[in-house]
């Protein structure tokens, strides 16, 4: 007798897409540390893995408030949101996202519109109308703690103020606090901070002021050496004549005074002098913006920034070649400072509204992005070699070809390809890949930069020039881009604009 086999039907894997989230976390500088930051990270995590959920990156704003949405992280994840790398962003709550209604509104519709949801780990809200009803009391909430913990602080901090009490911050050289939280004069440091007040007011300079402090081993609250600005405060701090100030609160004789109030006032006004006189400490030093850029063409050294006055009192800056300043072995003469950097900011001006070179020079980067980063197309050429693997394996189930290895590795090919997937996207969110237009756009901002802004024709230079070599008879631009130079015969120059020969 003949006995019919009847091969079981072939049941195809549904193939189902990881949902992908980021996730969100913050800590305000009230009341939190940076370990709550690690804390929200492992429970989102957790939450993650519990529920199949892939986390491809995370943002953290670190002592910043939810009452703003001031926050370069959290703009940073609404903006990739729109890049559709993730369906998801998990928070701790949800007033690490935000604890002022019209933000969350607002930017949970931008993340939807990207297809992009908020999820809480630690608060089960449905997706029903329910749900969007707490969800709206959990925010409001959040809202309403924010703002009532922030009046009950000023109000504590302001009636403690009435009273003179120390409010926090940087406790002022001189003083300490007793068990009531009053201040009381250190009778360690009070002596030496009013010396130092005599000292200033008896023609001591600020800078003589600090080493005396600092020799005194006098420090800043946070434990770091006394700085030019830390001792103009300290002796602009009217604490140290008896006023206390909290806001709007000011006590005269709130604490008690370690400057007499004359001396303090005469220590003022010689501040106030010194404020508005040329004083050395204030003198402005001369920017010098070719230094690291010009070289010699004699020899090929640098060529440094030097300044003179001559007998008339006349102010001269150049550059000289440190060969020829240091060991009198080179012959090029020096340069006038303002004639070579007007006359390579005129080129670098030349160079940004050339349109044709403009439109070259994107291409060029464009070009060179997908040059640079070799591990993206890698990943996404190993990701099409996988799904050509798995769409083999398919045909052979649908041709009736199945056997336990098959199973084996088609299970194989679909965990690589979800590994490469968040791979890809955790690349891509790295190392993002700038288009023609943006690189374009980012170029022509240059052309809006005032080049009589001393920082502004740094930026030109540094941005853009490589290398300037000085000969006699001619000066080389080397530009920062491939073929970028170019040769100016000095003899195409009205020769009068060159200082062959200046000397201080």
């Amino acid at each position: 007798m003949w006995r019919v086999y009847r091969k079981p039907p072939i049941k195809l894997r549904k193939v189902v897409n990881l949902m992908k989230a980021v996730i969100y976390a913050r800590y305000s500088s009230d009341n939190q540390r940076e370990e709550s930051i690690e804390g929200q990270l492992r429970e989102c995590k957790a939450y993650a893995e519990k529920n199949g959920i892939t986390v491809v990156a995370t943002y953290i704003d670190r002592a910043l408030s939810a009452k703003t949405d001031n926050r370069p992280e959290f703009q940073r994840m609404i903006k990739d949101s729109a890049k559709g790398l993730f369906d998801m962003v998990l928070v701790w709550k949800l007033d690490r996202f935000a604890r002022n209604r019209y933000d969350s509104s607002h930017y949970k519709a931008t993340l939807r519109k990207n297809g992009v949801k908020v999820v809480s780990a630690t608060e089960t809200i449905a997706e029903d109308s329910t749900g969007i009803l707490l969800e709206s009391l959990l925010e409001g909430y959040a809202e309403f703690y924010s703002a009532e913990l922030s009046e009950k602080i000023v109000r504590g901090l302001t009636e403690n103020a009435l009273k003179c009490k120390y409010n926090g911050g940087g406790l002022p050289i001189g003083y300490a606090i007793d068990n009531e939280q009053d201040f009381q004069i250190d009778p360690l440091t009070a002596p030496i901070v009013l010396e130092a007040f005599q000292r200033y007011d008896n023609g001591t300079t600020i800078m003589q002021l600090v080493d005396f402090l600092n020799s005194k081993g006098i420090q800043t609250y946070r434990k770091k050496p006394l700085r030019i600005d830390c001792v103009k405060r300290l002796l602009k701090n009217r604490r140290y004549i008896g006023e206390y100030k909290y806001r709007d609160t000011v006590i005269p004789d709130g604490v008690p005074a370690i400057v007499p109030k004359d001396l303090f006032d005469r220590v003022g006004e010689r501040l106030e002098k010194n404020k508005k006189a040329p004083a050395r400490a204030k003198a402005k030093e001369e920017m010098y913006l070719l230094t690291t850029k010009l070289f010699c063409g004699c020899c090929g050294a640098y060529m440094c920034g030097e300044s003179g006055t001559s007998c008339n009192m006349t102010s001269y800056q150049y550059y000289k070649c440190v060969t020829a300043k240091y060991k009198k072995a080179c012959s090029k003469k020096t340069v006038k400072k303002d004639w070579i950097e007007n006359l390579v900011i005129e080129h670098i001006v030349k160079l940004l509204f050339d349109d044709v070179l403009m439109n070259d020079l994107t291409d060029t980067l464009v070009a060179f992005q997908k040059r640079e980063n070799t591990t993206l197309p890698m990943l996404k050429q190993r990701l099409i070699e996988t799904e050509k693997g798995i769409e083999n394996i398919i045909n052979a189930i649908q041709q009736g070809i199945f056997t336990q290895s098959t199973k084996q590795r088609l299970d194989e090919l679909e965990e690589t390809r979800s590994h490469l997937e968040v791979s890809i996207i955790q690349e891509e969110m790295q190392k993002p890949l700038l288009t023609k237009e943006q690189l374009l756009f980012w170029l022509h901002r240059f052309r809006t930069l005032d080049v009589t802004n001393p920082a502004h024709r740094q930026r030109l230079v540094d941005s853009f020039v490589n290398a300037i070599y000085l000969y006699d008879d001619k000066i080389v631009l080397m530009f920062n881009y491939k073929e970028g130079s170019k040769t100016i015969n000095l003899a195409d120059i009205e020769s009068s604009s060159l200082s062959a020969g200046a000397s201080p």
